[in-house]
């Protein structure tokens, strides 16, 4: 069961409070409204999350995959109320020096030609932004990715989109969709990492030729597909992506909102394969959410389309100088306590091997995937069929960890295993723990 901190009389009850405040006014996303049981959290630190009871959990969710540095980093903090103290907000037609020190910290991050950012308030702004800036740049109009992607929530990004979101929201034009690899479930009857990244890459050629290269502007992808499974591209994928796009003259917009600053084990996923991209997408893990913000990192010679030409965006709050003076702190932090070296050898020594280890013990898992700490289970009905499990026994999977402390990360039949950056091996293996115990019940029908 989850660990009780020492409970404060004056706080007994605030946890029914919260959720009756939540329930009376609070509109959820993604969410029909009336069933809704929100879990109260209260406070935190590194990789542990409470409520106002004290009851603890392991966040092996990093929320929405974007506390990278963990709960209430001491210098992150700092680094907000330092600038609260000096300047809390300013246009962003001015000059603030957070703001360059944010964006100088994050180009020198980057590839050698990348030395402009634009910033936005999150992801899927600066989703919008980078396919405005492809539009304009090429002069072209269409947008190619990804069936299996999530994007963000505003016009052209949630069309973008992919899964079931984009749906309902069909409201931008220009967009089309294709199959990217997958091998555990090919649309390209491969049996091989080879021959999936093969074959994906000619349906997309042939279908950049049926749409008329000449239409299109841009490929647009998670360089790590997150929200859609934690799908790590095969080798060449992401390589021979770029020979498309320099073959057609597209640009190539990588996605790195949920996969960038540390996730992967690397400052940028793409870093793990030999891909350099045109656009580059950032939110989350940047400051890992402590204040709303992201943007885009641009291309010298996408950057110089608009030195005499006007850019036709921008935002109130780009650049907000508590997010930048969060950026700069949580690099700073990240680079000095080398949390980003810590994923890496997290995922490599810890939860790549436990995580196998899991798979062969149970059946229900079909797969693992993952680099760093971003990895999927999927779990399955029948090993030899995939048969996915469904939602029934996903609702008491998540029900099950929540009650052993373990805050988990749930989409459609994965567990996905995202705890911050910061965390101990210790904890991982106490979360391993916890996973096993879960998957040894008679979850299936």
């Amino acid at each position: 069961m989850s660990e009780t901190l020492p409970q404060n009389s004056a706080l007994l009850g605030l946890d029914e409070r919260t959720v009756e405040l939540d329930r009376a006014h609070v509109f959820h996303s993604w969410s029909a409204q009336g069933a809704l049981k929100p879990l109260v959290l209260a406070g935190g630190l590194g990789s542990t999350v409470w409520d106002h009871a004290g009851r603890t959990y392991l966040d092996f969710s990093s929320q929405l995959v974007n506390v990278n540095i963990g709960h209430q980093h001491p210098a992150v903090i700092k680094g907000i109320i330092d600038q609260a103290n000096i300047l809390a907000t300013v246009a962003p037609s001015t000059a603030n020096l957070a703001r360059g020190e944010a964006a100088l910290r994050i180009v020198e991050r980057a590839p050698a030609q990348f030395n402009k950012v634009f910033f936005t308030n999150g992801g899927a702004d600066a989703v919008e932004n980078a396919i405005r800036m492809a539009r304009l740049h090429t002069g072209r109009d269409k947008v190619l990715s990804t069936y299996r992607s999530y994007h963000g929530n505003t016009g052209a990004a949630v069309v973008a989109t992919g899964d079931w979101r984009r749906i309902p929201n069909e409201f931008a034009r220009g967009h089309l969709h294709f199959f990217g690899p997958y091998l555990y479930r090919s649309e390209f009857w491969a049996t091989s990492p080879e021959q999936e990244c093969e074959r994906a890459l000619h349906s997309l050629e042939r279908m950049i030729q049926a749409e008329g290269p000449v239409s299109i502007a841009a490929i647009l992808i998670e360089s790590v597909p997150g929200t859609a499974g934690v799908l790590v591209p095969p080798a060449g994928y992401l390589e021979g992506l770029r020979a498309l796009c320099d073959r057609y003259g597209m640009l190539l917009i990588l996605d790195e909102v949920m996969a960038g600053f540390g996730r992967t084990g690397k400052w940028f996923a793409f870093q793990n394969f030999d891909v350099t991209p045109d656009l580059i997408t950032f939110a989350k893990g940047v400051n890992s959410g402590y204040v709303p913000t992201g943007g885009v990192i641009i291309s010298d010679a996408i950057a110089s389309t608009f030195d005499t030409t006007v850019f036709p965006g921008g935002l109130t709050y780009s650049g907000h100088p508590l997010a930048m003076a969060s950026i700069v702190a949580a690099l700073d932090a990240m680079a000095d306590e080398d949390i980003v070296g810590n994923a890496a050898r997290i995922g490599r020594d810890a939860l790549e091997p436990g995580l196998a280890e899991l798979a062969a013990k149970h059946p229900i898992i079909g797969e693992v995937r993952g680099l760093g700490v971003f990895w999927a289970l999927e779990l399955v009905a029948d090993p030899v069929t995939r048969e996915p499990v469904g939602g029934a026994v996903m609702g008491r999977i998540k029900a099950e960890l929540l009650s052993r402390g373990l805050l988990p990360f749930l989409a459609d039949n994965r567990i996905h295993v995202v705890p911050p950056c910061v965390v101990t091996a210790d904890e991982v293996a106490q979360a391993l723990a916890i996973y096993d115990e879960v998957l040894s019940l008679d979850l299936l029908p």
